[in-house]
């Protein structure tokens, strides 16, 4: 029997569109286009043949990138060619310069790579969905390749690929594969269904996969550090000798310290949306019976240590914005406080809340009220932006962004915002409180 090809387009989805080839597929760079070539003796495309004698069976175009929706996104993303040639006396293939023997997947990391919010919704969560079955025996070609987007994400993409990731752009050689997947499936924000997935995979497994990726860095971070301790022990022992049994009751003192008190993290963002008053915050939180830690990430900031900070918090606290992605970096079961400033609250329980939920976290929404945002120092009291900021992002995203996104900070009514800290301080026993802490009637 002779072998059939597959060719074959999924254009149903909102967020992104799928192509797979199988058979002797091959990349040309210089056209911007992938083939898919057939012999005399072949069959045919499978479900998608034309009559018998037409050189060219297929031509379908794409752009691989899981924002199908937003024109102005897609305009960016380069075009690519899909075309599937029947071979005769008239028609020579494009010349073999590198072979592989398993599949490529070709996705684009353009669009609004360089947020953290849309490197993993867009491009990490999808490229897991659609590659995670190949058990890495997968290789990617990238169009819009960043080179720091490799970096950044290279233990990850490690867990996911055996391979060197390709450049399709910079690329001068044809690559020869036997099936490709061009394009990336998408479920959800932030998210996994496992009911769309081989083997029923959950967010679940790729939160494993993120452990999987990240614990040997950590190792050896813990483990330096620790040498680094004993060493600072050693030498304030020579300067100040005492037992060594007095030595040991102390250090032991220090590490039941830390271990009593429940760790909370603090997500901090400098610019818009920051907290005014996170100092008199951070005082709070210890009084309630916290141990606090304060993270500002920024784009240099190595992901493994902010896994480390955020895997070893029971509660993290953040102002909604796409530093919040970092909730995958937590335990399921831990406590996620998101701080709703206004006109924020649809976008905030759709790309965070919900996904939390799902990814098995406590989730807990602080809605500020008008005299929490800056904005109450801008507006009259009876002005839409305060009273009704539905009503004005329905005037269009520009008018989101610039009010309420990039024009406004938070000054926590501290009072208010008491009672949430001190349900996720309860939460599951976090913490055993002994009467340390006390539900004051003004807190009430």
């Amino acid at each position: 029997m002779t072998a059939h090809r597959i060719f074959r387009c999924d254009r149903s989805s909102i967020r992104s569109d799928i192509c797979i080839m199988e058979g002797d597929v091959r990349t040309h760079p210089a056209s911007s286009s992938v083939f898919l070539y057939f012999s005399r003796e072949t069959n045919g495309l499978v479900n998608y043949g034309k009559e018998e004698g037409d050189e060219e069976f297929r031509h379908e175009k794409i752009r691989p990138y899981t924002r199908k929706w937003e024109t102005c996104v897609m305009d960016a993303i380069g075009e690519l060619g899909l075309i599937a040639k029947r071979v005769n006396s008239g028609i020579t293939r494009h010349r073999c310069d590198v072979w592989h023997d398993v599949p490529a997947v070709l996705f684009s990391t353009g669009g609004f790579t360089g947020n953290v919010y849309h490197e993993f919704n867009d491009g990490i969560l999808p490229l897991y969905i659609t590659s995670q079955h190949f058990n890495r025996k997968v290789v990617f070609v990238i169009t819009e390749y960043h080179k720091w987007w490799i970096l950044k994400y290279r233990d990850v993409l490690s867990q996911l690929s055996d391979y060197p990731a390709i450049d399709f752009n910079g690329e001068k050689r044809t690559h020869c594969f036997p099936e490709a997947i061009v394009g990336l499936r998408i479920h959800d924000e932030l998210t996994v269904d496992s009911s769309l997935m081989e083997g029923n995979k959950s967010i679940s497994d790729f939160r494993n996969l993120l452990d999987q990726a990240y614990w040997p860095q950590i190792r050896g971070l813990i483990q330096d550090e620790e040498r680094e301790a004993q060493e600072k022990l050693k030498r304030k022992l020579s300067l100040f000798p005492i037992s060594l049994e007095t030595s040991i009751k102390v250090e032991k003192e220090v590490q039941e310290d830390r271990s009593e008190k429940p760790k909370l993290l603090i997500l901090s963002r400098n610019g818009s949306r920051a907290i005014i008053n996170e100092n008199l915050l951070v005082k709070m939180l210890e009084e309630i019976g916290f141990g606090v830690t304060v993270l500002r990430p920024d784009p240099t900031t190595e992901l493994a240590m902010i896994y480390r900070t955020l895997n070893s918090n029971h509660v993290m606290v953040g102002v909604h914005g796409a530093a919040m992605t970092h909730f995958l970096f937590m335990r399921p079961g831990s406590v996620l406080i998101q701080v709703i400033p206004l006109g924020t609250m649809w976008a905030a329980e759709t790309y965070f809340g919900e996904p939390a939920r799902k990814f098995g976290l406590k989730y807990i929404g602080y809605e500020i009220v008008p005299k929490e945002s800056s904005l109450y120092d801008k507006y009259d009291a009876n002005d839409p932006v305060l009273r009704d900021p539905d009503s004005v992002n329905k005037k269009g995203w520009q008018y989101t962004k610039d009010i309420y996104l990039e024009g406004q900070n938070v000054r926590l009514d501290l009072r208010r915002f008491r009672k949430r800290l001190v349900r996720a301080y309860y939460y599951n026993n976090i913490a055993k409180m002994n009467g340390r802490v006390h539900l004051q009637s003004q807190y009430t």
